[in-house]
């Protein structure tokens, strides 16, 4: 493999390594750290300085506007406040070309955890509906690790070309 193919796959690996990090102390501790979060920020502020600032507009955009909808989203106590940065922070390497892609994957591997859970305990499933999250039983899935998928997933198919860019215009 040549040097520069090598050091394309380093950046989605990296940003691959931090979202697993973030994913398995959200699973773990139900807290998403905001080192994670600044690591992921970090790794764009890299990828868009060697890409030459190429899309850095609608990236900046973008999470921008993720970050209001899960600050919503977390004002009405849907999600957690780390999941909001997480979600804004992964957002920069989705962009406008592949947010539809991302929020896609993330809802999808958030919806089959929720299935999976239901399933496999279905007496803590009955608490969760009657607790309304009031409880540290009641808590739901840590979204966070949905959120790790999804951008893993987008990074890599982005990279791979298995996916493509979504126009508007």
């Amino acid at each position: 493999m040549p040097i520069p193919e090598v050091i394309g796959y380093g950046g989605p690996a990296a940003l691959t390594g931090v979202l697993v990090w973030a994913a398995v102390s959200d699973a773990i501790w139900r807290r998403i750290p905001n080192r994670s979060v600044l690591a992921v920020i970090a790794l764009y502020v890299v990828w868009a300085a060697l890409a030459g600032g190429a899309a850095l507009g609608p990236a900046l955009l973008v999470a921008a506007i993720s970050l209001a909808v899960g600050f919503g989203m977390f004002a009405f106590g849907i999600w957690g406040g780390g999941d909001a940065k997480l979600f804004a922070a992964v957002a920069l390497f989705a962009g406008l070309a592949h947010m539809a892609a991302f929020v896609l994957v993330t809802a999808l591997a958030g919806g089959l955890m929720a299935v999976v859970s239901l399933a496999s305990r279905p007496t803590r499933a009955l608490v969760i509906w009657n607790l309304r999250g009031k409880d540290a039983l009641g808590r739901g899935i840590p979204y966070g690790v949905a959120i790790a998928m999804g951008g893993a997933v987008v990074i890599w198919c982005q990279l791979l070309g298995w996916i493509r860019p979504y126009t508007v215009f």
